[in-house]
């Protein structure tokens, strides 16, 4: 379990990119043969604009998610736990905070995409109370389906 979540500052952004690229990089490359974007993308502009939060172990950033704010609802963009602490109830820390968040905006439904290759995190995602919206072609890799998600807070 984490000992607190706050937004990320631009100090941050190296531990940001590494946990993203790790976990991204074991969750996803043998699945999918490529680590999709959130493993490697610039998250300072997102640290900047205030949609990166950070969970923190004995001061150390453990965890990473990334929001979006929509009109009508919050999407989780990249949720990355590092993988020395997977399985230690971050993950769940960062998805319970995106409900905070969401409820502190007076939004009452959270998306999220991932690939339809991931049958875990499909399944994990599911388990959290996120129901399937659709799915849909993956705007830059021809061959990949996307499956929305989307969780409505009560």
């Amino acid at each position: 379990m984490s000992n607190g979540i706050r937004a990320a500052v631009l100090a941050d952004a190296a531990a940001v990119q590494n946990i993203s690229l790790a976990a991204y990089t074991a969750a996803y490359e043998a699945v999918l043969g490529y680590v999709p974007k959130p493993g490697f993308e610039d998250y300072r502009p997102r640290i900047a604009r205030g949609e990166v939060f950070v969970a923190e172990i004995a001061a150390e950033v453990a965890g990473v998610l990334v929001l979006e704010r929509q009109a009508a609802w919050v999407v989780i963009y990249s949720l990355a736990v590092a993988p020395l602490h997977q399985g230690h109830g971050i993950g769940q820390s960062l998805l319970a905070f995106a409900d905070r968040f969401a409820r502190q905006h007076l939004i009452a439904e959270i998306r999220l995409f991932t690939n339809k290759r991931m049958v875990s995190t499909i399944g994990l995602y599911k388990r959290r109370g996120f129901a399937i919206l659709g799915e849909r072609p993956h705007p830059h890799r021809a061959s990949e389906i996307l499956v929305d998600m989307k969780k409505i807070l009560k």
